[in-house]
């Protein structure tokens, strides 16, 4: 047994929510829907101009959800990240600590401002992103550890990494020590948007392939270039071996390597959507390292997004997971 079920890398982002109305963002020139890269400065004026509701912050980027889902569940999860010596990174190090998930920050963090995450919730549940990421621009080949990696039963990358020329050397660096130990290789998409602008960094990382690959019914789309799931499907199987394709309130397509595996997720009204794909993985990457099918690993992710989207915030609470986990998999 593998001390690790999933080795982690990604930005390290606080997220702070705030609920918001679409005019906010047509006023802010804020392009909904999807994740946007902006300075220090453009940061701070959005927060000056805000007026609404703010949730709880949490440490976030999408790759730190998805190891505190697997933490949640009853796994057990490293995160390779970067994060800097102020308060902020303080704060991450701790809640990523209190969450379950071990880290290589545990020496003496460098100077720097610790990257953050504005995430707008309109009315209709949809979410935008506005990210400044800070030191984690910087995120490099130093911030792995590879005695971790080898004992993990599978890498998982973000897809965001693609946004820094050293997040994509690290992402190709840890894919490659992953695949000399024997250890199981997967990547998510992150965003459609990611997808359109940076295509050739992912097809550097996935290089020959990845066992398993996450994504949503967009960055399939804009990956592959087709115009439906079932053609995506047929591009995605010819760089990797299995792969989870989400399809919000339809459920997922999943591919387990030999079967297609269409997925119906509970019905429910969303109020956020922010974190649902993150949940999905953490709580699939859980079920496929502790002996379950790929279609119960889809069935108990799609309930788990199912439940997340009904409350504020991009997490589950742990006791959540544990009774999902026992009404899916009983």
């Amino acid at each position: 047994m593998k001390e690790f079920n999933v080795y982690g890398i990604g930005n390290a982002l606080v997220d702070m929510e705030f609920e918001v109305t679409d005019a906010f963002l047509q006023k802010m020139q804020v392009a909904k829907g999807l994740m946007t890269l902006v300075d220090e400065n453009r940061q701070t004026e959005l927060l000056e101009e805000f007026h609404g509701v703010q949730h709880k912050r949490n440490c976030g980027g999408s790759a730190a959800n998805t190891l505190i889902a697997v933490s949640q569940f009853g796994g057990q999860a490293f995160y390779s990240c970067k994060m800097a010596n102020d308060e902020a990174g303080d704060f991450y190090f701790q809640d990523l600590l209190e969450n379950g998930v071990q880290t290589n920050q545990e020496r003496t963090r460098e100077e720097g401002i610790t990257g953050k995450c504005m995430v707008f919730i309109t009315p209709d549940a949809d979410r935008t992103m506005n990210s400044y990421l800070g030191i984690t621009e910087t995120f490099s080949p130093a911030e792995l550890r590879e005695e971790s990696l080898k004992k993990s039963d599978y890498l998982y990358i973000e897809g965001y990494l693609v946004t820094s020329a050293t997040g994509i050397t690290a992402a190709i660096k840890a894919k490659e020590m992953a695949e000399s130990h024997g250890v199981r290789t997967s990547i998510t998409l992150s965003d459609p948007g990611v997808v359109a602008h940076f295509k050739e960094g992912f097809l550097k990382i996935i290089g020959a392939g990845v066992d398993l690959l996450f994504c949503n019914e967009q960055e399939a789309m804009a990956f592959t270039g087709k115009q439906s799931i079932e053609d995506a499907a047929i591009e995605l199987k010819k760089i990797a071996k299995t792969f989870a394709i989400t399809l919000g309130a339809k459920g997922a397509f999943v591919f387990d390597g030999n079967h297609d595996i269409e997925i119906v997720t509970p019905v429910v009204k969303p109020i956020d959507t922010n974190g649902a794909g993150d949940l999905f993985a953490g709580a699939f990457l859980y079920c496929i390292t502790h002996g379950h099918s790929f279609g119960d690993a889809g069935r108990m992710a799609c309930h788990a997004a199912s439940v997340l989207v009904t409350q504020f915030g991009a997490r589950l609470e742990k006791e959540h997971a544990q009774e999902i986990k026992t009404t899916v998999l009983a």
